[in-house]
């Protein structure tokens, strides 16, 4: 009896079921390159560069290990091009008993497979993802009754159930769980990152690079340099380099921004995490020893397993528990059309140049560049939330709708309507003046809200708070926004949202 295990392009991983299990003797495990998981959305090219390469990698690997991999490439003149095509012309072509596969990490893909257990004439078997620290049933357990879902609350669960930051009575290191106040600081004067890694070419990327390069010309982004680790043990290099190097200073400057510094010191891992070559209890157990150790505070230590342990995990149950309908939500009746300059990086507020232009260089920019400045700037603009979506889909390695949907509509875009985060992540260019070196090289003035040179960003806040307010004015955390508003006066109110107009209009032209 063989059985057909299906590997995703996400699913790198040997610690799954359907890899411990199979037979080396008899099963055949499947892994396709395909054209329909590739343009789907216009994805980075770094990013298939990177998944394609991981796939083949590990596909060796398996191979090395004694399994029998049948394996796909793009450009294979047989190829089907759908990765439920390529389970069917497999099972045509091997005479197999059995079809198994882990579960999908994006809801078409759940619907294809569950789809396709109605059309095979043998058994579809899917099987669960274990890499994940909470499964759904532990999720759907935590949430049950209550009637809001805060991160925070799930986070204190997940630290306690896996003993990281704890002590011996059972408590939160240092006696509190979250260390926020000691983190999150504006950037000191000539703050530089230090040297990130990168991983020699072998003959399998480059063969990935050249059919990249030439099979998706006009997609976005540069393809080279080509840095990504594209092996469990490149992958792990990555993580050591991240404790030893970066962790001691994640904290402080996990919110800082600072102009052609796409990294500073956050972590590259989110990419390696998510295909599987690195597993987020071993990353967090890691950091923990580093603290445990005394090589890096507790508060950065906190920070960034608060980041794999809590929200990684959270966003995931939020995704399965509210699909399919979560996709198509825009509570606030956003339908402003993507800017071009999220694809070009053409636009002179400085501020969403750099963010976008990492980007573009590398398929990668940190969390809060996505939050309060391309997330920001298309929340108080208006943007239509699935242009959005599919645009952070599309140009980030680590990105896989699981991941990146609720922390674009809920988090960024307040679109969900409060199902993740009680109020918006709106700001004006005071928090970006703040948090950045950006203002200082931009067209635009941060302390300017209405002239002709004024921050886009000051203008965009105070009018997205008017049109919101019957929303949003109850909420405790944003009274004190409402009652300088009220202040303002009318002529002053009514500048502001002439100079919101204008913006939207330039934003229209191509012209911000």
């Amino acid at each position: 009896m063989t059985v057909l295990r299906v590997i995703l392009g996400d699913q790198l991983s040997t610690r799954l079921e359907i890899v411990r299990t199979a037979d080396r003797a008899k099963d055949v495990i499947l892994m396709a390159e395909v054209g329909d998981e590739a343009t789907y959305v216009k994805h980075h090219v770094k990013k298939i560069a990177f998944v394609f390469a991981a796939m083949r990698h590990y596909a060796q690997a398996l191979t090395q290990a004694g399994y029998t991999v049948r394996y796909v490439k793009l450009d294979d003149p047989d190829n089907s091009h759908s990765l439920t095509g390529e389970i069917e012309r497999a099972v045509r072509h091997l005479g197999v008993s059995e079809v198994q596969v882990t579960e999908a990490g994006e809801w078409r893909l759940k619907e294809a497979f569950e789809d396709l257990q109605t059309r095979l004439n043998i058994p579809l078997t899917i099987l669960p993802d274990t890499r994940f620290l909470c499964s759904h049933d532990e999720f759907a357990a935590w949430a049950y009754g209550k009637k809001e879902l805060r991160m925070e609350f799930f986070y204190r669960h997940m630290r306690a159930r896996y003993n990281l930051l704890m002590d011996a009575h059972g408590k939160p290191c240092g006696g509190q769980w979250n260390f926020d106040k000691d983190n999150r600081q504006p950037p000191v004067k000539g703050l530089t990152a230090p040297k990130r890694l990168s991983f020699k070419k072998d003959a399998i990327t480059r063969e990935v690079l050249d059919l990249v390069r030439a099979r998706f010309p006009d997609n976005i982004g540069r393809l080279e340099p080509f840095h990504f680790a594209v092996t469990r043990t490149q992958a792990l290099k990555e993580l050591d380099h991240f404790i030893t190097h970066c962790l001691p200073s994640f904290g402080t400057y996990q919110d800082a921004m600072v102009t052609d510094e796409p990294y500073l010191y956050h972590s590259l891992l989110a990419a390696y995490i998510n295909v599987g070559f690195v597993y987020p209890l071993e990353v967090c157990q890691k950091a923990e020893a580093a603290y445990r150790a005394g090589a890096a505070p507790l508060s950065a230590v906190e920070g960034f397993i608060r980041q794999i342990l809590g929200w990684r995990e959270y966003v995931r149950g939020i995704y399965w528990r509210h699909m399919p309908d979560y996709a198509d939500m825009n509570v606030l009746e956003a339908h402003e059309g993507l800017p071009w300059f999220y694809w070009d990086a053409d636009t002179k507020m400085h501020c969403v140049k750099q963010a976008v232009t990492h980007t573009l260089d590398h398929a990668y920019s940190h969390h809060i560049q996505r939050l309060m400045i391309t997330g920001n700037f298309a929340l108080l603009a208006g943007i239509e939330p699935r242009q959005v979506h599919e645009w952070y889909l599309a140009v980030y390695a680590d990105a896989y709708e699981w991941v990146e949907l609720p922390n674009t509509l809920g988090m960024a875009l307040h679109a969900d309507g409060g199902i993740m985060a009680s109020k918006p992540y709106a700001a004006g260019g005071n928090y970006i003046s703040k948090m950045s070196n950006f203002c200082q090289s931009c067209h635009y003035d941060v302390k300017d809200a209405t002239g002709e040179r004024a921050c886009p960003f000051n203008s965009l806040y105070w009018d997205f708070m008017n049109r919101h307010r019957d929303r949003f004015k109850g909420h405790h955390r944003l009274n004190y926004a409402y009652a300088t508003w009220d202040r303002m006066g009318e002529a002053k109110q009514a500048a502001y949202r002439a100079r919101a107009d204008a913006v939207r209009h330039l934003m229209r032209q191509g012209e911000l």
